[in-house]
Protein backbone atom coordinates (compact mmCIF):
# COMPACT_ATOMS: atom_id res chain seq x y z
CA UNK A 1 0.00 0.00 0.00
CA UNK A 2 1.56 3.29 -1.10
CA UNK A 3 1.95 5.97 1.52
CA UNK A 4 -0.09 8.37 -0.61
CA UNK A 5 -3.11 6.03 -0.33
CA UNK A 6 -3.19 6.18 3.47
CA UNK A 7 -2.92 9.35 5.55
CA UNK A 8 -3.30 9.95 9.27
CA UNK A 9 -4.17 13.36 10.69
CA UNK A 10 -3.03 13.74 14.27
CA UNK A 11 -0.54 14.96 16.86
CA UNK A 12 2.47 13.06 18.15
CA UNK A 13 1.40 13.46 21.78
CA UNK A 14 -2.19 12.26 21.41
CA UNK A 15 -2.79 8.74 22.76
CA UNK A 16 -5.78 8.29 20.46
CA UNK A 17 -3.57 9.04 17.45
CA UNK A 18 -0.87 6.72 18.79
CA UNK A 19 -3.43 3.89 18.65
CA UNK A 20 -3.86 4.27 14.91
CA UNK A 21 -0.09 4.56 14.45
CA UNK A 22 0.59 1.35 16.36
CA UNK A 23 -2.16 -0.54 14.54
CA UNK A 24 -0.66 0.45 11.18
CA UNK A 25 2.83 -0.43 12.40
CA UNK A 26 1.62 -3.90 13.42
CA UNK A 27 0.04 -4.32 9.99
CA UNK A 28 3.16 -2.93 8.23
CA UNK A 29 1.12 -0.25 6.46
CA UNK A 30 2.98 2.65 4.89
CA UNK A 31 1.20 5.93 5.52
CA UNK A 32 1.70 9.67 5.54
CA UNK A 33 1.45 11.30 8.96
CA UNK A 34 0.13 14.85 8.86
CA UNK A 35 0.70 16.76 12.09
CA UNK A 36 -2.29 18.86 13.11
CA UNK A 37 -2.58 21.94 15.29
CA UNK A 38 -5.80 21.59 17.25
CA UNK A 39 -5.75 25.32 18.07
CA UNK A 40 -5.87 26.09 14.37
CA UNK A 41 -7.60 23.21 12.64
CA UNK A 42 -6.66 22.55 9.04
CA UNK A 43 -9.05 22.58 6.11
CA UNK A 44 -8.24 18.90 5.62
CA UNK A 45 -9.30 18.05 9.17
CA UNK A 46 -12.55 20.01 8.83
CA UNK A 47 -13.24 18.35 5.48
CA UNK A 48 -12.63 14.77 6.58
CA UNK A 49 -14.14 15.03 10.08
CA UNK A 50 -16.89 17.65 9.74
CA UNK A 51 -18.95 16.21 12.61
CA UNK A 52 -16.51 16.20 15.55
CA UNK A 53 -13.68 18.22 13.95
CA UNK A 54 -11.03 16.38 15.96
CA UNK A 55 -8.13 13.96 15.59
CA UNK A 56 -7.35 11.25 14.73
CA UNK A 57 -8.64 10.93 11.19
CA UNK A 58 -7.58 8.09 8.92
CA UNK A 59 -7.84 8.82 5.21
CA UNK A 60 -7.80 5.70 3.01
CA UNK A 61 -8.01 6.65 -0.63
CA UNK A 62 -10.90 9.12 -0.79
CA UNK A 63 -12.62 7.79 2.37
CA UNK A 64 -12.19 8.96 5.95
CA UNK A 65 -12.54 7.04 9.21
CA UNK A 66 -12.85 8.86 12.54
CA UNK A 67 -12.69 7.94 16.25
CA UNK A 68 -9.64 5.99 17.44
CA UNK A 69 -11.28 2.67 18.38
CA UNK A 70 -13.17 2.62 15.09
CA UNK A 71 -9.96 3.42 13.21
CA UNK A 72 -8.09 0.56 14.90
CA UNK A 73 -10.92 -1.86 14.04
CA UNK A 74 -11.00 -0.58 10.47
CA UNK A 75 -7.26 -1.12 10.07
CA UNK A 76 -7.68 -4.67 11.33
CA UNK A 77 -10.55 -5.35 8.91
CA UNK A 78 -9.40 -3.46 5.81
CA UNK A 79 -5.83 -4.75 5.66
CA UNK A 80 -5.78 -8.52 5.63
CA UNK A 81 -2.01 -8.95 5.64
CA UNK A 82 -0.16 -9.16 8.93
CA UNK A 83 -1.28 -10.16 12.43
CA UNK A 84 -4.93 -9.95 13.46
CA UNK A 85 -5.84 -7.05 15.70
CA UNK A 86 -9.28 -8.07 16.96
CA UNK A 87 -9.84 -11.58 18.39
CA UNK A 88 -11.25 -14.14 15.95
CA UNK A 89 -13.89 -15.41 18.39
CA UNK A 90 -17.14 -13.39 18.41
CA UNK A 91 -17.46 -13.35 22.21
CA UNK A 92 -13.82 -12.37 22.66
CA UNK A 93 -14.34 -9.50 20.19
CA UNK A 94 -17.39 -8.33 22.15
CA UNK A 95 -15.42 -8.50 25.39
CA UNK A 96 -12.54 -6.50 23.91
CA UNK A 97 -14.96 -3.82 22.71
CA UNK A 98 -16.63 -3.69 26.12
CA UNK A 99 -13.35 -3.06 27.93
CA UNK A 100 -12.21 -0.55 25.31
CA UNK A 101 -15.41 1.42 25.93
CA UNK A 102 -14.82 1.21 29.69
CA UNK A 103 -11.28 2.53 29.28
CA UNK A 104 -12.33 5.48 27.13
CA UNK A 105 -15.60 6.38 28.83
CA UNK A 106 -14.91 5.66 32.50
CA UNK A 107 -11.26 5.05 33.34
CA UNK A 108 -8.92 7.14 31.19
CA UNK A 109 -10.81 10.45 31.64
CA UNK A 110 -9.86 10.25 35.34
CA UNK A 111 -6.16 10.42 34.43
CA UNK A 112 -6.45 13.91 32.96
CA UNK A 113 -8.72 15.17 35.75
CA UNK A 114 -6.27 13.91 38.41
CA UNK A 115 -3.32 15.51 36.61
CA UNK A 116 -5.03 18.90 36.38
CA UNK A 117 -6.69 18.97 39.81
CA UNK A 118 -5.45 21.33 42.53
CA UNK A 119 -7.91 19.97 45.06
CA UNK A 120 -5.91 17.46 47.12
CA UNK A 121 -8.94 15.99 48.86
CA UNK A 122 -10.88 15.62 45.65
CA UNK A 123 -7.81 14.26 43.91
CA UNK A 124 -7.41 11.53 46.54
CA UNK A 125 -10.96 10.33 45.89
CA UNK A 126 -10.31 10.28 42.15
CA UNK A 127 -7.06 8.35 42.65
CA UNK A 128 -8.97 5.75 44.65
CA UNK A 129 -11.52 5.48 41.84
CA UNK A 130 -8.73 5.14 39.27
CA UNK A 131 -7.12 2.43 41.39
CA UNK A 132 -10.39 0.52 41.55
CA UNK A 133 -10.57 0.70 37.77
CA UNK A 134 -7.05 -0.70 37.44
CA UNK A 135 -8.04 -3.66 39.58
CA UNK A 136 -10.95 -4.29 37.20
CA UNK A 137 -8.56 -4.04 34.24
CA UNK A 138 -6.21 -6.47 35.99
CA UNK A 139 -9.09 -8.97 36.13
CA UNK A 140 -9.93 -8.23 32.50
CA UNK A 141 -6.33 -8.92 31.49
CA UNK A 142 -6.30 -12.26 33.28
CA UNK A 143 -9.58 -13.21 31.59
CA UNK A 144 -8.74 -11.98 28.07
CA UNK A 145 -5.11 -13.10 27.92
CA UNK A 146 -5.84 -16.68 29.01
CA UNK A 147 -2.40 -16.92 30.60
CA UNK A 148 -0.53 -15.42 27.65
CA UNK A 149 1.58 -12.29 27.37
CA UNK A 150 -0.98 -9.82 26.04
CA UNK A 151 -4.67 -9.07 26.08
CA UNK A 152 -4.53 -10.29 22.48
CA UNK A 153 -2.80 -13.55 23.43
CA UNK A 154 0.70 -14.19 22.12
CA UNK A 155 0.87 -10.90 20.22
CA UNK A 156 -0.26 -7.31 20.66
CA UNK A 157 -3.95 -6.90 19.84
CA UNK A 158 -6.88 -4.53 20.14
CA UNK A 159 -7.02 -4.01 23.91
CA UNK A 160 -3.23 -3.83 24.16
CA UNK A 161 -3.34 -0.93 21.72
CA UNK A 162 -6.26 0.82 23.44
CA UNK A 163 -4.99 0.61 27.02
CA UNK A 164 -1.32 0.77 26.07
CA UNK A 165 -1.79 4.17 24.45
CA UNK A 166 -2.81 5.55 27.87
CA UNK A 167 0.40 4.55 29.65
CA UNK A 168 2.50 7.57 28.67
CA UNK A 169 0.12 10.13 30.14
CA UNK A 170 -0.54 7.84 33.11
CA UNK A 171 3.20 7.99 33.90
CA UNK A 172 3.20 11.77 33.53
CA UNK A 173 0.29 11.96 35.95
CA UNK A 174 2.19 9.76 38.42
CA UNK A 175 5.06 12.27 38.32
CA UNK A 176 2.75 15.24 38.75
CA UNK A 177 0.83 13.88 41.75
CA UNK A 178 3.79 11.87 43.12
CA UNK A 179 1.72 8.71 43.50
CA UNK A 180 2.30 5.33 41.88
CA UNK A 181 -1.02 4.85 40.13
CA UNK A 182 -0.17 1.58 38.36
CA UNK A 183 0.59 -0.19 41.62
CA UNK A 184 2.41 -3.53 41.50
CA UNK A 185 0.85 -4.61 44.81
CA UNK A 186 -2.70 -4.09 43.51
CA UNK A 187 -2.34 -5.02 39.83
CA UNK A 188 0.83 -7.14 39.44
CA UNK A 189 -0.21 -8.83 36.18
CA UNK A 190 -1.10 -5.50 34.62
CA UNK A 191 2.25 -4.02 35.65
CA UNK A 192 4.08 -6.95 34.04
CA UNK A 193 1.91 -6.55 30.93
CA UNK A 194 2.80 -2.85 30.72
CA UNK A 195 6.50 -3.63 31.02
CA UNK A 196 6.30 -6.25 28.25
CA UNK A 197 4.30 -3.97 25.99
CA UNK A 198 6.56 -0.98 26.41
CA UNK A 199 9.69 -3.05 25.72
CA UNK A 200 8.33 -4.12 22.32
CA UNK A 201 10.24 -2.47 19.45
CA UNK A 202 7.07 -1.49 17.57
CA UNK A 203 5.62 0.18 20.65
CA UNK A 204 8.87 2.00 21.43
CA UNK A 205 8.92 3.33 17.86
CA UNK A 206 5.40 4.77 18.17
CA UNK A 207 4.53 5.75 21.74
CA UNK A 208 6.04 9.06 22.92
CA UNK A 209 8.78 9.13 25.53
CA UNK A 210 7.48 9.97 29.01
CA UNK A 211 10.02 12.76 29.50
CA UNK A 212 8.94 14.42 26.26
CA UNK A 213 5.30 14.23 27.39
CA UNK A 214 6.29 15.66 30.79
CA UNK A 215 7.97 18.62 29.10
CA UNK A 216 4.83 19.21 27.05
CA UNK A 217 2.70 19.05 30.20
CA UNK A 218 4.88 21.69 31.87
CA UNK A 219 4.58 23.95 28.82
CA UNK A 220 0.78 23.57 28.85
CA UNK A 221 0.64 24.41 32.56
CA UNK A 222 2.84 27.49 32.05
CA UNK A 223 0.71 28.62 29.11
CA UNK A 224 -2.54 28.25 31.06
CA UNK A 225 -1.09 30.22 33.99
CA UNK A 226 0.08 33.02 31.72
CA UNK A 227 -3.34 33.19 30.06
CA UNK A 228 -5.15 33.88 33.37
Amino acid sequence: MAASDVKLLGMWCCPYVNRAQLAMCIKSIDYEFIEENTLQKSEMLLKYNPVHKKIPVLIHGDKSVCESCIIVEYIGDAFAAGPSILPSDAYDRALARFWAAYIDDKWYPLVKVIRQSDDKEGRAALIEKLSEGLILLEEAFISCSKGKAYFGGDSIGYLDIILGSCLGWLRVTEKVVEVELLDRTKAPELVRWAERLCSDDKVKAIFPDTQRLMELHEKIVAYLKSAK
